[in-house]
């Protein structure tokens, strides 16, 4: 097994059944930010930052009405969305405390740090930022030495006031 996946590949998008897609925009689209690039009738539509096609997904094709997601059962643990700068993500912090929008969690990663909360569905979203690669945490011997710590939230709001 030498096959390895080319350095710059990511993952694209995010494809997530929900329960209501009106429900859904009020999250990713009027809270987040993202902006509708194409709809398919009442029962999909595509987001994206940016101009991309889509960074992300709603369908109700077989999940309209449904109950929250598990949060005991196999599935998607969370989708993670990349902001460029710590800034951003202040700014998305202050955004979040200002609606009232509950966090879940939030953390120091020595890679990153991010702050945790769930869509209307109970989905798992990760907002966050990576740190400068040169300084990410590493073991004697390279390899990459995440850790997750409390994240100073007074020091990321006030970056957001700045």
């Amino acid at each position: 097994m030498d096959y390895k996946l080319p350095a710059k590949t990511r993952i694209g998008h995010v494809h997530l059944k929900v329960s209501n897609i009106e429900k859904s925009l009020e999250f990713y689209r009027d809270l987040l930010g993202f902006k509708i690039t194409q709809r398919m009738g009442d029962s999909a539509v595509f987001l994206s930052a940016g101009g991309y096609h889509h960074h992300i997904a709603l369908n109700t094709w077989n999940s309209a009405g449904a109950g929250r997601a598990s949060k005991d059962g196999v599935g998607l643990f969370h989708a993670a969305i990349l902001y460029p700068e710590r800034i951003d993500l202040a700014r998305i912090f202050r955004r979040l405390q200002k609606k009232g929008y509950p966090l879940t969690g939030a953390a120091d990663h020595g890679v990153s740090e991010a702050l945790y909360l769930d869509d209307p569905d109970g989905n798992g979203i990760e907002l966050y930022w990576d740190k400068p690669k040169e300084n990410w945490p590493k073991t004697s011997d390279g390899e990459i030495q995440m850790y997750t710590r409390r994240l100073d939230m007074n020091e990321l709001l006030e970056l957001a006031n700045d």
